[in-house]
């Protein structure tokens, strides 16, 4: 979603928001809601509250989608892996993989 935590009062009809996750390897346009080049000397982005809902189909995924992993710590270990969340981008997925792109819920 494009709001902050303190625009959301209600609870979604399904699925459930979540806050207090933050992008490492790219920046995300608010506007578009798309992955874009990080800032400079940026290293993590704070992210707007994000809704997850699940589907259901037996439809193929989108080639053009970056399957972005969520991680509980930066430290990238199956451990830590939590799942994962389909972000739209102008560039493919194969360059935010190159740059190690990912969603952590703790940067320390």
């Amino acid at each position: 979603t494009r709001f902050s935590k303190e625009d959301i009062h209600d609870s979604p009809p399904e699925g459930v928001y979540v806050h207090g996750l933050f992008l490492e390897g790219a920046s995300l346009d608010r506007k578009t809601g798309k992955l874009v080049e990080s800032r400079p000397k940026v290293l993590y982005e704070q992210m707007p509250v994000i809704y997850i809902y699940a589907i259901n189909t037996t439809a193929g995924k989108d080639s053009k989608l970056y399957e972005c992993p969520i991680y509980r710590k930066p430290a990238r270990t199956e451990l830590n892996y939590i799942g994962s969340i389909d972000f739209e981008s102008d560039i493919g997925p194969r360059h935010w993989v190159m740059r190690g792109v990912a969603l952590l819920c703790d940067i320390k």
